[in-house]
């Protein structure tokens, strides 16, 4: 079997959420994020038994805790949780009734696996609910520190991790075998002062750039000033704030159970949809009269 691409840095991805969570630091967006979840958990009319909280941060868990009845914490790099990578899930199967997990897929190198090994640890009729980074995340920031690069550097290193479109992201839900998965995109701009805000908040979340193939040095002061240049020429609102683009993906999907609902099979409809429409129905090739 071919091992996935190594993307992110996960040792480095786990001690920034680490410096971040001893830190208290805040992720707004983390909180917002599982609001959301909390709201779709709510039109399940379901209380759960034993849940499995996969990677979310502190400051995300009050507004989800009512769900279930007992919770089990994992994560690599919060104190007092279970350490579990979500790439190597250490439980058995058919252990949860619930698995939730708040922006902390985006950055594991392994999605497609991890999705199989979160399939694994539900037991029948079991949900699976997340939210992570989708594709236009911090796309402001990704194109002004390109043509900042290009300008002062000739070329561009990777700054900003690349995030995956919503419609992949159900197509993944599909292929790791959850039924009725559903995969929707909610847009967020947060408008900031000027861009050392940014780069404040992402610091606080543990989400500064941890891609592997990432320079390690700090960005010299000539660049991040063409960085802030090229992002107040392009972003900058007419007050001067600068925008951020976040774009939160959320990821609903059952284990299958026989009680669920299920498409009926092709030709097994009973009444034609031209029917319904009051409309004639042309065969395919024909052109209409």
């Amino acid at each position: 079997m071919t091992a996935p691409p190594r993307i992110f840095d996960r040792s480095a991805y786990r001690a920034r959420r680490a410096r971040a969570a001893k830190a208290r630091g805040e992720s707004f967006l983390a909180e917002t994020a599982a609001g959301a979840l909390a709201e779709r958990l709510a039109a399940v009319n379901r209380r759960f038994q034993r849940a499995l909280d996969l990677g979310s941060r502190l400051g995300a868990l009050p507004s989800l805790l009512p769900f279930a009845a007992t919770w089990v914490h994992a994560a690599p790099h919060i104190p007092g949780t279970i350490v579990a990578d979500e790439e190597f899930l250490p439980f058995a199967e058919e252990s949860f009734d619930l698995v939730v997990s708040v922006l902390s897929l985006h950055a594991v190198n392994d999605l497609p696996g991890a999705l199989l090994q979160i399939h694994r640890v539900l037991k029948p009729d079991g949900l699976f609910m997340a939210a992570l980074f989708g594709e236009d995340t911090l796309t402001e920031l990704r194109a002004a520190i390109t043509a900042a690069e290009a300008e002062i550097l000739g070329g561009a290193s990777p700054r900003i991790a690349p995030f995956a479109d919503v419609r992949e992201l159900g197509g993944l839900l599909q292929r790791a075998g959850f039924a009725l998965p559903v995969a929707d995109v909610e847009r967020t701009i947060v408008r900031y002062a000027e861009l050392g805000k940014l780069f404040s908040d992402l610091r606080a979340a543990g989400e500064t750039n941890v891609l592997a193939g990432r320079l390690t040095t700090l960005l010299p002061r000539r660049l991040l000033s063409a960085v802030a240049r090229e992002y107040s020429e392009r972003f900058a609102d007419s007050d001067g704030r600068l925008r951020a683009t976040f774009d939160i993906v959320y990821l609903t999907g059952w284990a299958p159970h026989e009680s669920q609902q299920k498409p009926l099979k092709p030709g097994s409809a009973k009444a034609r949809l031209a029917d319904a429409l009051r409309t004639k129905e042309i065969p395919a090739g024909e052109k209409p009269r």
